[in-house]
């Protein structure tokens, strides 16, 4: 149990220090809401600066929020890992004044490489984006964990 409660209090402490250097999440009123090991979910409200001339929400928007559930998610072991590649699919649009919320999770790993699916769904649970990331771990750690 003592594992599993060092692990909980690394990630969050990964989250925290993401998120205050996270000026790209900031700037668009992501949040992140919860962070665990392999897991992220993170909301973001649709404003009227990410809609576009459909009257949607912009698709890179939607983009921006799973990729960034996908950082947190797999960061949260303070082993610094980036994206290598990560594709998304849009079932329905987002809205002005939906809540998008992502929930990232993680499906596989081997080695220094991983796959994370995360899931973006409007307040309903309308689902507006399936993302899917692959992950490579680099050197370094996130936040100095001393």
């Amino acid at each position: 149990m003592a594992d599993q409660n060092d692990a909980q209090r690394l990630a969050e402490a990964v989250g925290k220090g993401m998120y205050e250097r996270d000026h790209c999440s900031q700037a668009h009123g992501i949040e992140l809401l919860e962070i665990a090991p392999g897991y992220a979910r993170m909301t973001m409200t649709v404003r009227k600066d990410m809609v576009n001339g459909h009257d949607i929400c912009h698709g890179g928007m939607t983009f921006t929020l799973a990729d960034t559930a996908f950082a947190y998610a797999c960061n949260a072991g303070n082993e610094v890992t980036v994206a290598s590649g990560c594709s998304i699919i849009f079932p329905a649009p987002a809205r002005l004044g939906d809540v998008l919320t992502a929930e990232a999770r993680r499906t596989h790993q081997r080695g220094r490489s991983g796959v994370y699916d995360v899931t973006v769904t409007t307040q309903d649970g309308t689902v507006t984006g399936l993302f899917r990331g692959q992950s490579t771990r680099i050197q370094g750690s996130v936040v100095d964990a001393g």
